[in-house]
């Protein structure tokens, strides 16, 4: 059996990450059609539980837990396969791909912030520090929208939400963080956190009266199925393991390179334009996650 826990295997844990995850963000995109972003979030997660579900069974997986993990396991969906990918859909109406993967990287401030608050862990000026690099990187980052608000204003509520999605997020690593601290594994963890995200995205959709439609169209089912199988599955396999292994600090290294796979992926499919603005906020954000990050190593 291979041990995933040597040094060997992490790297390549943390690798899978950020090339899925870089490449997720334009694949989004994608699914923003004809499609309510609610209900395409309610049919990848659908999808996702559904094949998770299968490899359980087919594995002979033990899927019985406590009333109290039934509740941390939703609490985790609720998070991190529910409102905080609706709200990134939405924000990505707006942002480019890359600009919101460069928000979601700002989930190392969260997790240090929801570390100390619910992990007990302990906060140090380097962390605050690195925090401050990090919000100053995304005034830099959106400027021009702040400079004029007028003009920009639709850019910033874009941005809003996205920091409100990743903030969940965190939420969500804080769960699963708990969630493997009591011994449940992160397969079967995703598998029900997935199952009550789906199913409460499609109890408030039908509750809201949103219309469950369907592309049948290549770019739609290609970027369904992807979202579904490696943006949910797999990288949510590989670095939540991360998270538990090493931390969520560590874990969180992920955040420094996937936003420059994104950035790239945007600047040629989605001809995202660099301004100095642009470059000064995005290095400011990568320093302040590094400064956040050291104190791990």
């Amino acid at each position: 059996m291979i041990n995933l826990s040597s040094p060997a295997q992490n790297i390549l844990l943390y690798c899978a990450t950020i090339l899925i995850w870089g490449s997720s963000w334009l694949a989004i995109k994608f699914q923003l059609g004809s499609v309510d972003p609610m209900v395409s979030v309610a049919y990848r997660f659908l999808l996702a539980s559904g094949i998770s579900w299968f490899y359980c069974r087919v594995a002979g997986l033990q899927m019985r837990f406590g009333f109290q993990d039934h509740i941390f396991m939703f609490l985790q969906g609720a998070s991190l396969f529910a409102f905080n990918y609706w709200l990134f859909y939405l924000s990505e109406l707006t942002l480019t791909s890359g600009l919101a993967a460069v928000i979601f990287s700002t989930i190392v401030v969260m997790n240090m912030l929801n570390g100390a608050i619910f992990l007990g862990n302990r906060l140090e000026l380097r962390m605050g520090a690195g925090a401050g690099l990090g919000l100053l990187g995304i005034m830099f980052v959106f400027w021009p929208e702040v400079a004029d608000f007028e003009t920009g204003s639709e850019n910033l509520a874009a941005a809003a939400l996205a920091v409100l999605a990743t903030f969940l997020a965190s939420l969500g690593n804080i769960a699963s963080a708990r969630n493997q601290r009591q011994g449940i594994p992160v397969v079967q963890a995703n598998t029900f956190g997935m199952t009550y995200g789906a199913l409460l995205m499609l109890v408030i959709s039908w509750l809201s009266g949103r219309e469950f439609t369907f592309e049948f169209t290549l770019p739609y089912l290609s970027s369904l199925v992807f979202l579904s199988v490696f943006a949910s599955i797999i990288a949510f396999w590989t670095y939540l393991t991360l998270l538990g292994r090493v931390g969520v600090e560590r874990a969180a290294y992920a955040t420094l390179l996937f936003p420059l796979v994104a950035l790239g992926i945007s600047t040629l499919a989605e001809d995202y334009q660099w301004s100095a603005f642009a470059v000064i906020g995005i290095l400011l954000i990568l320093a302040g996650n590094l400064l956040i990050l050291k104190r791990s190593a």
